[in-house]
Order: C-alpha cells, then structure tokens, then sequence
C-alpha cells in the first residue's frame, strides 16, 4: 500500500471512528466470526472427501446404462476377434484370453465397491429426504388438525346465531301473541262495559 493511500485509509478510519488501523500497521482484511476460518496451507493437497463420492456416482451410473453394456460388448467382440483373426505376431492375448479375463475381473472388481458407495450415498439422501418428509408430513397434521378444531368452533358458533329463518318464525309467533294480546283485551273490554 502506497504512503498516501494508507494516510487516506487512517483518515476515513479516523472520520467513522475506526481504531484498526495504527500508525504503520497495513490494512488487514476484516475478520468474520460467522465464517469458518480457511485452512492452513500444508504440504498436503487439499482432499475434498465429497469428490471421490460423486465421481464413484458418475461411474455408477455409467455402469448401469445400456451403453456402457453395448461399449464392453463391441470392446470384447472386437478383443476376441483380434485375437483369434490377427496375424500371429499381432496377437497379443491367445486362446484362453487370460488378459481378457483379467481385465474384467478387475473391472468388476472396481465396480462393485464404486456401486455399494454410490448406493450408501444415496440411501444417505433418502435418509435425509425421508426425515424432511416426515417432519412435513407431522406439521401439515398439526395444521389440518387445527383447521378442523376452527371449523367445529365456527360451526358450534353458527349453531348460536340467528339465521333469516328463525328470526322469521321468532316475529311470526311475536305477532300471534300480540293478535292474541288484543284479542283477549278486546273481549276483557266489551265485558268490563
């Protein structure tokens, strides 16, 4: 950092009441307490032990595909056909095709490990996929199941409201006790005079 650059960082750190910065010191980045710290270097390449994961997934995969059968079927057709049709000195794995039989054992070999990681990875996401579901399913439970406590509540509270019918028949009988209130008082009157 050039003299005035750093002069100018102790000025704004002096006008926002910065303090990291002294006399001499160089600008440091900030630390974050949120964050990891990076690792130290080492004299040992940095492993990622995800990666060896997904790359035995990617050979899994292929593995299990039409064409990785096709490609092994036109590789041995094409290997024994060499060797049984080639000139003599062309040859280079004769009749019991022990290099053959080798290679493919130690291709099965590799394949059935690379097959059971990749399988044991994704029984692992299952795993995780299924404990989401289920923490899911147990909220969408207690939701329905407080839904259906609020619809009773309202039901029970419209149970206790006074509908256009029953207020109907409520002034329908109001109206007859008043008819009879004046019918009697009618006869009460003509008897009284």
């Amino acid at each position: 950092m050039a003299p005035d650059e750093r002069e100018s960082a102790r000025e704004r750190g002096r006008a926002h009441g910065s303090t990291a910065l002294h006399r001499g010191a160089a600008e440091r980045p900030r630390v974050r307490l949120d964050q990891p710290r990076a690792p130290r270097r080492t004299f040992w390449p940095e492993y990622d032990p995800e990666a060896f994961g997904r790359l035995s997934e990617k050979i899994a995969r292929f593995l299990g595909t039409g064409r990785f059968i096709v490609w092994m079927t036109f590789t041995i057709i094409l290997w024994l056909s060499w060797n049984i049709f080639a000139p003599g000195l062309l040859r280079f794995d004769e009749y019991p095709f022990i290099f053959l039989t080798l290679a493919l054992s130690l291709q099965a070999s590799y394949a059935a490990p690379l097959i059971l990681l990749a399988q044991n990875r994704q029984a692992d996401r299952d795993r995780v996929t299924q404990e989401q579901d289920r923490k899911q399913n147990e909220r969408s439970i207690a939701d329905t199941e407080y839904l259906t406590r609020e619809i009773a509540a309202l039901r029970m509270g419209l149970g206790e409201v006074a509908t256009r019918d029953w207020i109907r028949s409520e002034l329908e009988d109001l109206m007859r006790d008043l008819e009879l209130r004046r019918m009697v008082d009618a006869e009460s009157d003509e008897r009284d005079r």
